[in-house]
């Protein structure tokens, strides 16, 4: 195996290069070549002449196989007017969701609402929130659990969750 690398690796390098611009590209399709030409060394015959057919034969296979792969493989667009010109992605689904949890919320008393707000919409901890609006810190532990509660239970009867 060594000596058909040393013998035969400049020569499959040029035929490579040929059909693949990209050098590093290239090196690892002779690479793939002699790999199965390794595979199945016992097929291999003593003339050189056959070696050498047998040899471009297989590299003329990989290039094949390497081409095909990237012609099924897609293509990125680097043009930037194409790029802008592709839709946005659709917002209504966030729409559909704030109207769900705005109709949630507004089925919770007052006081559970509130709780709601500070906490997970103001990223207030519950000492904050407690002294925000002058409840004690259990009230407001309470208030969030029955408050999630509550939001679970109208999500279900909307038919959001099951």
């Amino acid at each position: 195996m060594t000596a058909l690398y040393t013998e035969y690796y400049g020569m499959l390098l040029g035929f490579v290069l040929r059909y693949v611009r990209d050098r590093h590209r290239a090196e690892d399709l002779v690479q793939e070549t002699l790999l199965r030409a390794w595979r199945h060394i016992d097929h291999l015959d003593t003339d050189p002449a056959r070696v050498r057919s047998y040899l471009l034969t297989i590299a003329r296979n990989v290039v094949t196989n390497a081409w095909r792969a990237e012609q099924r493989r897609p293509k990125l667009v680097s043009d930037e007017p194409a790029v802008d010109a592709a839709s946005a992605p659709d917002s209504v689904d966030r729409l559909v969701e704030g109207w769900l949890v705005a109709e949630a919320l507004g089925r919770l008393s007052a006081e559970h609402r509130a709780v709601v707000r500070a906490v997970y919409y103001e990223g207030r901890s519950v000492a904050e929130a407690a002294r925000q609006l002058s409840v004690p810190e259990g009230t407001v532990k309470s208030r969030a659990y029955y408050a999630v509660r509550a939001l679970r239970t109208a999500f279900e009867e909307m038919g959001v969750l099951r």
